[in-house]
């Protein structure tokens, strides 16, 4: 079938921006042009200059954030469509690591009510899916774990869980460091050596951490009513924590024995199935409700509570926190905006 149209090697038509609107250019136009294009030569020539100025301090700007590991790495929108196949408008899926690059931890961990969700997340990555991140994730994983240890130092709060975060992270790594050219960890070994020697230096400095008593400036847990008291230690999910406040003074100390403050934290966390199966009675015929406690935690999961978590919208399927908004289509979003825990958030890119 013979083409009966513009001959497509042919330059095309040349189309120029005027007051009035766009117009085609002729030959006359072009040839009329040819003059005022060779009298500003030398203000072309000082473009291509400060193009190139400005390009090569793109260059240094992007070395510089290669070479820096201290800077993390962040993206403008703070939420991430999350896909898991190829559909029309879309190609490929979303990995865990991308998502990590994305969705702005290094600023929720400055929030109080997100800080213990980022924590419970990062050991749940150290414990499992540090393999799972791409070079530039693992790199800011140790980034915004850097950030965590100098907040704790800072505020001189949460030392605990980060220890054991910091544990469990040496322990994981030792194991995938003896597997490396397995196509486990990315990156020299050199590389994964030194900040293992890191996270030494981070336990050193929160073993070492010095808790300063903060200077009295009016009443103070002692002087509260002991019914008060209790009801603040109601708000305790942890029993370790109700055990280290037990050791400020004997008068908390024997309120922290209390069976029915116990009895309380054994059923918010573990189901009435659970407790059935790990009674333990005293000698007198009481419920030891402390030592089922422990004894339970070591069994069975806690229940995690969490002030801030991720969002996921089950509409548009984008994955965000609950501050930023994000470009959902639907007419009522709050309706199909559902809470992840951090498993589920891991779950989410388990494929």
């Amino acid at each position: 079938m013979p083409f009966l149209g513009q001959d497509w090697r042919s330059p095309g038509q040349s189309w120029v921006k005027t007051e009035e609107g766009w117009k085609k250019t002729t030959t006359d136009d072009k040839n009329n042009n040819v003059s005022e294009e060779r009298s500003n030569e030398p203000c072309k020539e000082n473009l291509l200059l400060s193009l190139g100025y400005d390009m090569a301090a793109k260059k240094r700007k992007k070395d510089l954030m290669n070479n820096n590991t201290k800077v993390p790495y962040f993206h403008r929108e703070k939420w991430i469509y999350v896909h898991k196949g190829s559909t029309k408008e879309r190609h490929g899926y979303c990995t865990l690591g991308e998502a990590f690059n994305r969705l702005d931890f290094c600023s929720a961990i400055k929030d109080t009510r997100r800080f213990n969700y980022v924590v419970r997340l990062l050991e749940l990555i150290a414990k499992s899916q540090l393999p799972a991140l791409s070079g530039v994730a693992q790199k800011n994983y140790m980034n915004i774990l850097e950030r965590v240890v100098q907040k704790v130092l800072d505020d001189q709060q949460d030392v605990r869980p980060i220890k054991e975060l910091l544990q469990m992270l040496y322990i994981s790594l030792c194991g995938l460091v003896q597997d490396m050219g397995k196509s486990v960890l990315v990156g020299n070994i050199n590389i994964w050596v030194h900040r293992m020697e890191n996270i030494m230096q981070w336990q050193q400095q929160l073993d070492s951490i010095q808790i300063n008593r903060p200077k009295s400036t009016g009443m103070t847990l002692t002087d509260l009513p002991a019914s008060l008291q209790l009801n603040i230690m109601q708000r305790l999910w942890d029993g370790r924590d109700l055990v280290s406040l037990g050791q400020v003074c004997p008068e908390l100390g024997a309120l922290t024995e209390d069976r029915l403050l116990w009895k309380r934290l054994c059923q918010y966390h573990f189901t009435d199935r659970q407790i059935r199966k790990r009674l333990m009675v005293s000698d007198k015929g009481h419920l030891e409700w402390k030592k089922m406690y422990f004894k339970l935690s070591r069994c069975y999961p806690h229940r995690e509570q969490y002030s801030d978590t991720l969002h996921l919208c089950t509409h548009c399927h984008i994955l965000f926190w609950r501050d930023t908004n994000h470009p959902c289509t639907a007419n009522n979003p709050e309706s199909c905006t559902m809470s992840l825990s951090p498993q589920d958030f891991i779950n989410l890119f388990n494929f």
